[in-house]
């Protein structure tokens, strides 16, 4: 007993200790406002339905400039989406319906011909990038190799309005000239933010896949011709 009471007697004084009216008890509990005010900024949960489309709409527009002038941008693989690779699948899909090669069977498979390629390659040309120590995301690259089949989408247009012309030459040899123009910008769009993520000593490994995905999908175009 007498060895406890030496163990607690230097803390039996703490028990008196009081903080007197007297003394001024001083200091700063704010709490800091700024994450939550930069919280606030960002989030979406209070805006209205046409902001957040209109937004959305913005940032696909915006992928589609970077695009049309390919240049070293974070902007396509920071806020990546795949609104616009969706759309233009969609878009070219239909507009290579109704070829004279399925007219037997009223074009219904192409539509899931031209799905299954566009998105089985890509998915194909992103998972050997990743293997060859590629440093972008999954997803992100599937966002690049979809928003760069724009100017291929932009030529089966084009040569959708130039098969309504009767001369099949003139025809053929225009469409050749967009088709192989649109086919260059497409390669040279996607290897400008593909190609910088690889090792030195393997961008051709990845610049040459890229390569045949919008190669076959220039041959489906070029092939192209009316069921009229």
């Amino acid at each position: 007993m007498a060895a406890v009471d030496e163990a607690s007697r230097p803390f039996a004084g703490l028990s008196d200790v009081s903080i007197s009216e007297d003394i001024p008890v001083e200091g700063d509990i704010s709490v800091p406002l700024s994450s939550s005010r930069r919280d606030d900024e960002y989030s979406t949960l209070d805006e209205p339905v046409k902001e957040t489309i209109l937004r959305d709409l913005r940032a696909v527009g915006n992928k589609f400039i970077h695009v049309l002038y390919p240049k070293r941008s974070s902007a396509l693989l920071r806020d990546w989406d795949l609104w616009g690779p969706l759309l233009l699948c969609v878009t070219l899909a239909l507009l290579l319906q109704g070829g004279a090669a399925d007219s037997h069977n009223q074009g219904g498979p192409q539509f899931a011909e031209v799905f299954v390629i566009v998105w089985f390659g890509s998915i194909v040309i992103t998972v050997n990038s990743k293997l060859l120590g590629g440093t972008l995301s999954f997803f992100q690259s599937l966002c690049v190799l979809g928003y760069c089949i724009m100017p291929l989408t932009a030529a089966m247009a084009v040569c959708r309005l130039v098969l309504l012309s009767g001369s099949e030459k003139v025809a053929f040899a225009v469409r050749l000239a967009v088709v192989t123009v649109s086919f260059g910008w497409s390669t040279f769009a996607s290897t400008v933010f593909l190609a910088d993520s690889q090792p030195p000593n393997r961008k051709a490994l990845v610049v040459y896949p890229v390569f045949l995905f919008y190669f076959v999908i220039s041959w489906m175009i070029l092939t192209f011709s009316s069921s009229q």
